[in-house]
Parts: C-alpha cells; structure tokens; sequence
C-alpha cells in the first residue's frame, strides 16, 4: 500500500482485455460519467483517479485503462509496474473474449512476474440473449473460470457480470476488489508488528 500523510490508501488498479470489450465504458460508469454508445478505441492507454471510502479507510484508486489492440502491447508493458490488482475483462456475447483470458494473464505475469488480486468481469450482459448461444459465455463458465483462476494461482479473485451501459455490478466489483486489497495489507501489517 502507498499511503500519504493523510493515511490514504492509494492502489494502482489495471483494466486488461481484449479491444472492444468495454473497459474504457466500465471505468467511465464507476466515475459516475455517461455511457457513449459508438466505440473509439483506446490509444495506448488512459487513467482515472478516484477517492473512496472503506469503512473509516480513505482509498485513492488510480485506474490504468489499457488498450486492447495486439499492437499496443509494448506501450502497455510499462503501465503494469506497481499494479496492485486487475481488473479483467470479456464480453460475454464473444467467446473469442473469454478465451483470450489466459493470454492476458500471461502478458500480465511476464512483465511483473506476479498476478495481482483480480476482478474477472463479464461484461455487456444487457446484450446477451434470453438464451445463451454458442458465440456466448454462460455466467457457469464465467465463475468455474475465476474457481480455476483461484485454485491453480491462489491469488483472490471475484467474479461480476456487468453492464457497463446499465451500471449493474460495476460499483460492486471496484468495491469488492478494493476490499480485498486493504484486508491484504492490514494482514500484511499486523504480520510485520509480531
């Protein structure tokens, strides 16, 4: 945790995944700012600040927005230093999305050689169908991912459906993975006081 003289908690939050999956919009919805229907690719990258409180714990989350696009990885390689958790995102209406998870993870672990406490959102659950089709992603196949994810890393991890257009689980994904952020450092800190 960086902490200020305030005792502010400060954590560096990462959005990774496929290009088009609505990360820019996620962020845009937790900031409290509109939803823009037509998509304009992230360039590289972008960054938001947000201040929130836990309890009586005054957090200061910087959001790191990172493009998607194949071409973008050697710009997004220096945006991962000091990153304390991710934030990681497909459609659930392509599964091409879903698959490409993995290969994220890996981006993600060669450069810090870790994988941070991470939010496996499914996003854009206001365009799936009334029943899931093939090129679909099943909200089942969406949390045996993040028990896997778990299981095999042992890294914490939650799983949000979330439509970045309605609002729905977007406020409760950042909070969860805040949560679990502060309880890892006070864990840390009461190890360092014995």
């Amino acid at each position: 945790m960086n902490s200020n003289s305030t005792n502010e908690a400060m954590y560096k939050l990462v959005l990774v995944g496929d290009g088009a999956v609505g990360k820019t919009s996620i962020r845009r919805n937790y900031l409290g700012k509109g939803f823009i229907s037509s998509h304009i690719a992230t360039i590289g990258v972008d960054f938001a600040q947000k201040y929130v409180s836990v309890g009586q714990q005054a957090v200061r989350l910087v959001i790191w927005d990172l493009s998607g696009q194949t071409s973008f990885e050697r710009v997004r390689k220096h945006y991962y230093q000091g990153c304390r958790a991710l934030l990681l995102v497909y459609s659930v209406v392509d599964r091409e999305t879903f698959d490409n998870m993995t290969r994220w993870l890996v981006e993600v672990y060669r450069y810090i050689h870790e994988i941070p406490p991470t939010a496996i959102l499914g996003n854009k659950v206001d365009l799936r169908s009334s029943e899931v089709h093939e090129n679909e992603v099943s909200t089942d196949e969406g949390l045996r991912f993040r028990d896997l994810f778990v299981k095999k890393l042992g890294v914490p991890a939650v799983f949000h459906e979330t439509s970045a257009k309605t609002g729905e689980n977007i406020q409760e994904a950042f909070s969860e993975i805040t949560k679990i952020l502060l309880t890892e450092d006070s864990t840390k800190q009461a190890k360092a006081a014995h």
